[in-house]
């Protein structure tokens, strides 16, 4: 039995731990569990394709883009895997598959496995069964559920029509389905804990994180964070009850984590170590953990680099009640990209797209009658009135607090080296 102190200090360092597989158990417990709630998407195994751009209400998750729609889809592999198939696709897209904390384990798509057609497998840990003929790659996952979320090019209103017939062609099926053989046996399903928000900050955490853990074997590399949290009674048996003295001290280390994190978040401006595979990630937990919190499924940056604006260019935080502001991009200094760049506007602190006039929730390189400088460069307007002037080139601000994310798909080596810089934020 560890004294209180350590239990604090276990509790810290559980929390942020944990963290990133509580946000990732809120999302799926609304879609594919919560039969009565509005983002229900019909459980597991199967796809929900969202084909119209995002607007303010779109909330399935913080900071939700237009430039691409969602593809949504969670997969239990503890009894068999999952097979994937995509056709030839002429425009971008990625379909990412995610472990339980958020770790990416594959990406299909443009980038990662090209626009040519591709079968790929998605196995769960210790599947050891002969690869399929026809399956292009094998993804493994180190935890039995895994989560999908597919990003596709959206051109604009007029594109719906021809999304959507991309996004029918992603055909997922269980592996049994894929072979015409017949299914596996049965797996009993577990009593899913009802999802409350006020967990993250209660001792509560600790037994939804006990619970999640039977789906996630312990990992050799994992194998330290995993025994610290044993001894407090986390272990993945889903038993977890603690003493009232450990509790004081687990909500003591709570108020810690919390801490870390928040810490960690306020000096965070790009997207770069955030995201990743979990070779990539390795054990900085702290780091996955603000990934998770400050935009949670963000792709990794060779995929999709973030940069944001937090501060101006006076060191204030941004707020469209009381200032005005251009973005310069100078000439030969736009974002270096493969494929498309955007600039999307946040209201804070819901972290969601902002209603306007114009119903414009993004800028980019896409934009139809975006003026470009005499010299090749471009200035972008950040303002909550409309401006007399440079219409076509406005990103419309709330009357208040407010932060802006660029998104760059497939960054230039540029970009990922740290030699090109995201410009200011300048009052006017």
């Amino acid at each position: 039995m560890v004294d209180t102190a350590e239990a604090r200090r276990i509790a810290a360092e559980g929390w942020v731990y944990g963290f990133p597989l509580l946000l990732n158990y809120r999302t799926m417990y609304k879609q594919a569990i919560d039969v009565d709630d509005p983002h229900y998407m019909g459980g597991f195994g199967h796809f929900r394709h969202y084909a119209e751009p995002s607007t303010p209400h779109s909330t399935d998750v913080v900071l939700p883009n237009n430039d691409t729609s969602f593809s949504w889809a969670w997969l239990g592999v503890r009894a068999e895997p999952y097979v994937l198939s995509v056709p030839a696709i002429d425009r971008y897209y990625v379909l990412a598959f995610h472990d339980l904390d958020t770790s990416y384990i594959g990406f299909v798509g443009s980038r990662a496995t090209g626009q040519g057609p591709g079968t790929y497998l998605i196995a769960g840990p210790g599947w050891d069964g002969p690869t399929p003929d026809g399956v292009d790659q094998v993804l493994r996952a180190d935890t039995y559920l895994v989560g999908v979320l597919g990003r596709t090019y959206l051109a604009g209103p007029g594109d719906v029509k021809a999304l959507r017939a991309i996004q029918r062609s992603y055909d997922l099926r269980p592996l049994h389905t894929y072979l015409g053989t017949p299914p596996p046996p049965a797996i009993p399903q577990p009593h899913w804990p009802v999802w409350r928000d006020e967990v993250l900050e209660r001792v509560d955490f600790f037994a939804r994180l006990d619970f999640l853990l039977r789906f996630f074997p312990v990992l050799a590399s994992e194998r330290g964070i995993r025994g610290r949290l044993a001894s407090i009674g986390v272990d993945g048996s889903g038993s977890f009850s603690p003493s009232p003295d450990l509790r004081a001290a687990l909500e003591q280390g709570i108020e810690d984590g919390i801490a870390m994190l928040e810490k960690a978040e306020s000096t965070v401006d790009t997207s770069a170590g955030l995201f990743g595979t979990r070779a990539e990630l390795g054990d900085d937990y702290l780091s996955r953990a603000v990934g998770a919190d400050r935009g949670l499924y963000g792709l990794p940056a060779e995929e999709a680099f973030y940069a944001g604006w937090l501060k101006d260019s006076e060191g204030d935080r941004p707020d469209g009640a009381h200032k005005k502001y251009v973005i310069h991009f100078p000439p030969g200094k736009l974002p270096p990209v493969r494929f498309f760049w955007s600039a999307t506007m946040y209201e804070l602190p819901t972290r969601m797209l902002v209603e306007n006039p114009m119903d414009r929730y993004s800028i980019g390189d896409r934009t139809p009658g975006l003026v470009y400088d005499d010299d090749g460069g471009l200035t972008l307007y950040v303002q909550c009135e409309r401006p007399a002037e440079g219409v076509t080139n406005w990103l419309p601000a709330p009357d208040g607090p407010f932060t802006v994310l660029l998104r760059m798909y497939g960054p230039a080596p540029e970009v990922l080296n740290g030699e090109w810089r995201l410009p200011r934020l300048t009052p006017r």
